[in-house]
């Protein structure tokens, strides 16, 4: 009867004795593994020679594996550590460490690969705009595409992708679109305003969206003056500019008329607006006869040829 009392003492108050002669340990303040393992380091704080046992199987990178607090706390008792769990923790979450690889990089992945093959730009909308891939902490190497099929027609897209070289492959799918780059104002122009070099910006555009009157090239548009209101970020076409006026209606000018050697000149008012090199009529103001000439700068007007009246 002794002898089992004894045996009886010895298995219920081995527990107790281990707390004894153990260490105690507290949670991490980040619960995190960079390895395929969870182990009793990755948990707790100065878990000593204890770091390296394996508590579970890490999740995949970037996901969460939550344990149970019993478990734990008797995989760390196993080991001579104490920990009491005075907060009540319910689950013990540890989330594996990674590299992510977001939807704008698996864009980017799948709009150059899609250059490539076409010789065309494409903008490509992922199905899930918040998906991301992620890859081991310590793994080398960008993201591979393993495969791609885009319906031009419709733009549907479909791929396989791996977070690194050799990961396992995760399919995708989306809308390939194809875009062409467009100048446009960086800022809004007001009438008349002469459009300079620092106004052009670029947008790109779904190639469907952009037809034979928009203006493609950005010599077309500096220099030139806005016929109307201009918006900024929008694309501009032949009627939206104009030569700058350089010559207003009312405006007294130099009119030049030269014959081989001979230059005569005279003061004439303007009775209509004139870019530079454009034909528009004035008012001779010594003989009051109407002639038409050639804006040729700023105050000046030059006539080719006979003067005539009307």
């Amino acid at each position: 009867m002794i002898r089992a009392s004894l045996i009886a003492f010895a298995l219920f108050a081995s527990p107790a004795l281990a707390d004894e002669d153990g260490r105690t340990v507290i949670l991490s303040e980040r619960l995190s593994t960079s390895g395929n393992t969870i182990t009793l380091g990755d948990v707790f704080d100065d878990a000593g020679d204890a770091a390296d046992v394996a508590l579970a199987r890490a999740p995949a990178p970037g996901q969460r594996l939550s344990l149970d607090p019993a478990y734990v706390r008797q995989a760390a008792a196993r080991e001579g550590l104490i920990w009491a769990n005075a907060g009540g923790v319910l689950r013990v979450t540890v989330e594996r460490e990674g590299r992510q690889i977001n939807a704008t990089e698996l864009s980017a992945l799948l709009e150059e690969s899609l250059f490539m093959d076409t010789g065309e730009a494409h903008a490509v909308r992922l199905s899930n705009a918040r998906l991301s891939l992620w890859a081991p902490i310590d793994s080398f190497g960008a993201p591979e595409l393993v495969s791609i099929d885009h319906d031009a027609g419709s733009g549907l897209l479909r791929a396989e992708i791996a977070a690194y070289p050799g990961g396992e492959p995760v399919t995708v799918s989306g809308r390939a679109e194809r875009v062409v780059d467009v100048p446009v104002l960086g800022r809004a122009i007001a009438v008349g305003s002469v459009i300079e070099p620092t106004d052009i910006d670029w947008v790109q555009l779904p190639a469907n969206r952009v037809n034979a009157q928009v203006l493609m090239d950005p010599a077309s548009l500096i220099g030139m003056a806005a016929r109307r209101p201009l918006r900024a970020d929008t694309p501009l076409r032949a009627f939206d500019i104009e030569a700058p006026v350089i010559i207003e209606r009312g405006e007294i000018v130099n009119l030049i008329f030269q014959s081989g050697p001979l230059t005569l000149s005279a003061r004439a008012r303007a009775l209509e607006n004139g870019a530079d090199g454009e034909l528009i009529t004035f008012v001779n103001l010594q003989s009051n006869r109407t002639v038409e000439a050639v804006a040729d700068g700023p105050g000046r007007a030059r006539v080719t040829g006979p003067a005539y009246t009307h």
